[in-house]
């Protein structure tokens, strides 16, 4: 305890050393949007020529610049890739602050200068980003796109994350499971973010403004997750005009409607399934009679009682049915209902805040019908109030404080292979506060110091556990920065993960049981960036990172009293490069991973199905000009673990144990598995290429993706059948188009 304490006299030493306010600088702030819209852009640019400083807009389209010498008028630039740069003259008085909003125009040729004066932002240079990835709507919209636009599968192109195949959606970061990972949709938590048995994610690429993926390190605000963040904030609506886009794929119809309202701005989205006959070259070219569905709104108002706040009200709703004509197959339904309401507000101070209060709620069910499958059904309600604020000192540091009150209920009913039930019905609360400290004054370092305590838990060995994590960087010179993070994680919810299953298509969730305490991470994160040139990145992280108490599924529960889970442990650790280089009209991005990752289980070590060793991503851009894009990405991965078949023996199963056996038995050859995962499937790679035009006629816009996926017909295994031993391949040569009208 006495090094927690040490870490908040830090604190305190920090804030007493500060000035609050110099009497001899300004202030200038504002929101950053697009002029045709008035969508924020977030993450944008801001440039003061005269000084040679500047900063950045946050998610939501702010920006906030202090220490600015007064008395004079300076030459600002606004610059946002893909959008014109713009300049304005700006006095700024002593001890002022001045609000300048900001509009800019989308370019369909993105400017040179652009990247120019985002590379000479100062901000930037100390931000404490270590496995922080950034992806913008037009960098997910040049992706092949296979069926679907997905921002889930766009992190699979991310140095440190891993898939299970072209199946699946699900994702897995640094060594962790899929259910370590913390999606936010808007603030609240999907537990359930896929569509048509995991193939993609519910989160419509349409609704999304801005997305950021925390690989590791992430700071004090976020918790409950050990592994990763995926935070996905979405559009606020067209404040400037009423507009309608449509589009349609080889699966799926959807629609998008947005316009302003005194005060405000809605969006309402909308996507249904149409055809699943696409879904047999995901699936063996097995019939899936798949239906699902997504929809979601957005309103948002400016408040009436202070200036530059806004309430915001959304909802998202999604549904997937898979009901079989045959009786002898199983059936599944799942859904997500999350509504949720923020308030957001700038005040006249070097102050931000944000009250937020959401409703997630999950629910899936497996029917067996006449199959050999176990009935499963799983229900979890999230309740969710929280309050952040963020105070931003004249010396550039900044000081957060945050907390959340987390209420879970979970319901959980299903019987594994053994015959034994499990049931569950649990209700638990979670009351926890973050502390953090950002020192930014000095341009060549940034440091971020956090506490996260949990003061009530869900579970009995959670309760009054303190989280410290700090990340920094360091510039030894402007082109090499030297960046760090250490961070510790709990995590009070599990799923029922089963490592034999090849598809996962749905993993239940629930409070981890009081006879096990919660799961528990360390991170250790260490990185190198270097900007060659102007044109030319590098960077490169190395990471460590250490599970205690990871649930595992007890693959021996016989009796209904046996326990559902063992407490185990995990282990990862590697390196990762990424090479960028951006040169209009072509921009090139290399990537590779060397990873390890194990789970150790009543004291045996084994790989997880999603350790790979070595990765490799390929993306080639090219911009031809006059709204024709190509994209070209080619990956490869070493092979994922499996678990071999080492024989067969006939098996005698008994239809009615008080009738004739040689009448009414049957004989079903058995599987016999060898150690868990100790094979090796053959080496992964795949090229897919995709080209985009942009046509305007009339009154509306009309966007046309062609795409094909596995180019040259790569035989990739995806697993091998335990009944029979057979072979069955992931994705072949598949083409495929898009089209979506704007109005």
């Amino acid at each position: 305890m006495n090094n927690y304490l040490r870490l908040i006299l830090v604190w305190l030493l920090l804030l007493c050393s500060d000035t609050i306010f110099a009497q001899s600088t300004g202030i200038l702030r504002g929101f950053l949007s697009d002029v045709n819209n008035g969508e924020v852009l977030a993450y944008g640019n801001v440039y003061i020529k005269e000084i040679k400083a500047g900063g950045s807009t946050d998610g939501n389209g702010y920006y906030y610049i202090t220490g600015i010498p007064a008395g004079k008028s300076y030459t600002v630039v606004y610059s946002y890739v893909g959008y014109k740069s713009k300049e304005l003259k700006i006095l700024i008085p002593a001890g002022k602050m001045v609000q300048q909003n900001v509009a800019l125009e989308p370019s369909s040729y993105q400017l040179e200068t652009i990247e120019k004066v985002a590379n000479a932002i100062n901000r930037e240079k100390n931000s404490t980003n270590i496995g922080l990835q950034r992806i913008s709507i037009k960098e997910l919209e040049k992706l092949p796109k296979g069926v679907e636009t997905d921002v889930f599968r766009s992190l699979q192109y991310i140095p440190g994350v891993k898939s299970t195949g072209d199946v699946s959606a699900r994702y897995y970061v640094r060594g962790g499971a899929s259910n370590q990972n913390l999606v936010l949709l808007n603030g609240a938590t999907v537990y359930n973010p896929f569509h048509a048995l995991g193939l993609f994610s519910v989160i419509d690429p349409e609704m999304i403004n801005n997305v950021e993926f925390f690989k590791g390190g992430f700071s004090s605000e976020f918790g409950g997750r050990v592994s990763s963040v995926l935070k996905v904030l979405t559009k606020d609506g067209n404040r400037i005009n009423y507009s309608a886009k449509a589009s349609a794929s080889l699966m799926t119809g959807k629609a998008l409607v947005e316009g302003p309202f005194a005060g405000g701005s809605f969006l309402i989205t909308g996507r249904k399934s149409v055809n699943s006959e696409i879904l047999k070259k995901f699936l063996d070219d097995q019939s899936v009679p798949m239906d699902f569905y997504d929809f979601s709104f957005k309103v948002n108002t400016n408040n009436p009682f202070i200036e530059n706040g806004k309430f915001i009200f959304y909802g998202f709703l999604s549904g997937d049915k898979l009901k079989n004509d045959d009786p002898l197959k199983e059936d599944f339904s799942w859904n997500n209902d999350i509504f949720g309401f923020d308030w957001q507000q700038v005040y006249d101070s070097p102050l931000i805040s944000k009250i937020s209060l959401s409703q997630s709620k999950f629910t899936g069910k497996l029917i067996p019908n006449l199959s050999n499958t176990k009935a499963r059904e799983n229900t979890i309600i999230d309740n969710t109030l929280s309050f952040d604020m963020n105070y931003i000192y004249d010396s550039k540091d900044e000081l957060g404080f945050g907390a959340a009150l987390k209420t879970i209920k979970s319901e959980l009913n299903l019987e594994n292979q053994n015959g034994a039930l499990t049931q569950v019905d649990d209700f638990g609360g979670n009351f926890s506060v973050y502390l953090k400290y950002k020192y930014l004054r000095y341009e060549n370092l940034g440091i971020d110091l956090g506490l996260r305590a949990n003061t009530v838990s869900f579970t009995p060995g959670g309760e009054f556990f303190i989280e410290p994590r700090i990340s920094f960087t360091y510039r030894v010179d402007p082109q090499i920065a030297i960046k760090g993070a250490y961070g510790v994680y709990q995590q009070e919810i599990t799923t029922l993960s089963d490592e034999k299953e090849v598809i996962s298509l749905f993993e239940p969730y629930l409070i981890t049981p009081e006879y096990l305490n919660p799961t528990r991470a360390e991170h250790y994160i260490g990185g190198l960036e270097i900007d060659i040139t102007s044109k030319l990145n590098f960077q490169s992280e190395v990471y460590y990172k250490k599970v205690l108490n990871l649930p595992l599924i007890n693959e021996n529960k016989i009796y209904n009293s046996d326990p559902d889970f063992i407490s185990g442990e995990s282990e990862a650790y590697g390196g990762e490069f990424l090479v960028k280089y951006s040169d209009m009209p072509v921009s090139l991005t290399l990537s590779y991973s060397l990873s390890y990752a194990y789970n150790i289980s009543e004291g045996k070590r084994f790989y997880p199905k999603y350790d790979s060793r070595h990765n490799l991503n390929i993306i080639l851009d090219y911009n031809f000009g006059n709204d024709w894009v190509a994209n070209v990405i080619w990956s490869y991965n070493t092979g994922l673990p499996f678990t071999k078949l080492i024989g067969y023996y006939d098996k005698l199963y008994l239809n009615d144990f008080y009738s004739n056996w040689i009448l009414y038995g049957q004989i079903i050859p058995y599987a016999i598995l060898g150690d868990k995962n100790l094979g090796r499937l053959p080496d992964y790679h795949r090229m897919d290429i995709s080209l985009s035009k942009k046509f305007t006629l009339g009154f509306a816009n009309v966007y046309i993706d062609l795409s094909i996926i596995n180019v040259y017909n790569r035989k990739n295994i995806f697993y091998f059948k335990r009944e029979t031993g057979e072979r069955v391949n992931m994705l072949p040569f598949l083409p495929s188009a898009t089209i979506k009208v704007e109005i």
